[in-house]
């Protein structure tokens, strides 16, 4: 494959602009357009799309990864039936969120509809994901909605074996929610799912800001299980000029082994304006990045990661999603986070010159 890492992607390239085979890729990326669940505003379905246009945008060099695209990035087909199982289950599950925000009880044939398309689409996504693990490369997942992360989780765990899996869930919201709004597979119960059928994963969330009683309450009664970061006790560290001092403790609860979990609205808003359900507050990019870093730097391994909620502005035509500024957002977060996958796994950093000052 030969590349002009100076020059232009080219027209109707790849992620990156790279066309790199999946037998020659230590990186492989599956995007799960599905968000039939969003229960706010959605959008988040066109997602992958628009990071894929983005990305393109993106510069191969790297002040903090250096040039992951050396490793080889592949980017999978995903699955050519999952467009129209999306729409159909979006539909139902409006069906059903508004009987219910109307005081009437959904249709069962809706809300079945919506827990067999989730099923559906976990179980495709892990055994895929367990698919690439199986032949050594890093699964990363971009979504869709936060929902979609559960089967990339699951197939990490069972690679895992009797080792301990630590996920470093960055987010606005807990997603530790018992079936909201009557889905199990919903974006705000994707967590619990997590918690309660993976015994060996350890749940370590940061810049949580949106929440309810009962995911308190869940919280405080499993402290070996979750940690909680809430952003209004990050807010007086990072004011107060503590960040490394916190994201030290945030490192020191996760095992060897870290999935990234990542909803781009954990980030401020003005990051990513159209995604789905934005709060208020959150982590800079530059936080986000400089946890990562640090994770790495302490040793840590990153077995797998996923980007989600990412959802360009919908006033956007399909052929102009890469001008949407969130999709710029994401794509240049989504090839840090592979970069850092790929550092923890003994890629060189880069070696750029330094100005006067800098240490």
């Amino acid at each position: 494959m030969t590349i002009d890492v100076n020059g232009p992607a080219k027209k109707g390239a790849g992620l990156f602009g790279l066309d790199t085979p999946l037998a020659d890729a230590k990186v492989v990326v599956l995007p799960v357009p599905f968000e039939a669940t969003v229960s706010f505003s959605a959008g988040t379905a066109r997602g992958p799309a628009a990071i894929l246009a983005a990305s393109h945008q993106v510069d191969l060099l790297d002040a903090d990864v250096g040039s992951p695209w050396q490793s080889g990035i592949a980017l999978d087909p995903g699955f050519s039936w999952l467009p129209e199982l999306n729409e159909a289950a979006r539909q139902a599950a409006c069906r059903c969120i508004d009987a219910i925000t109307n005081g009437q009880a959904a249709r069962d044939g809706d809300r079945q509809l919506v827990e067999e398309a989730g099923l559906r689409v976990n179980r495709a996504v892990t055994e895929r994901c367990a698919e690439h693990l199986r032949d050594g490369r890093i699964a990363v997942v971009v979504g869709g909605d936060h929902s979609v992360s559960y089967g990339a989780i699951a197939a990490t765990a069972a690679a895992m074996g009797d080792r301990r899996l630590g996920i470093l869930h960055i987010d606005a919201h807990a997603d530790l929610r018992d079936a909201y709004e009557g889905f199990t597979w919903s974006h705000a119960s994707v967590m619990r799912s997590v918690v309660e059928r993976m015994p060996n994963v350890r749940l370590v969330q940061v810049g949580i800001r949106d929440f309810c009683e009962a995911e308190v309450e869940l919280i405080r009664a499993q402290p070996g299980r979750i940690t909680t970061y809430f952003d209004a006790h990050l807010r007086a560290a990072r004011l107060a000029g503590h960040w490394a001092t916190v994201c030290a403790a945030i490192i020191n609860e996760l095992p060897e082994n870290v999935y990234l979990s990542i909803d781009i609205d954990g980030l401020e808003p003005s990051a990513c304006p159209s995604t789905g359900t934005p709060v208020p507050g959150g982590l800079s990019f530059d936080e986000l990045v400089s946890l990562v870093d640090l994770l790495v730097h302490a040793g840590r391994r990153i077995v797998g990661l996923d980007l989600v909620e990412v959802a360009p502005d919908a006033a956007l035509a399909d052929n102009d999603l890469g001008l949407s500024w969130d999709a710029n957002v994401g794509a240049r977060l989504l090839y840090k986070l592979i970069g850092f996958a790929l550092l923890s796994r003994g890629s060189a950093r880069p070696d750029l010159p330094k100005a006067p000052g800098i240490r």
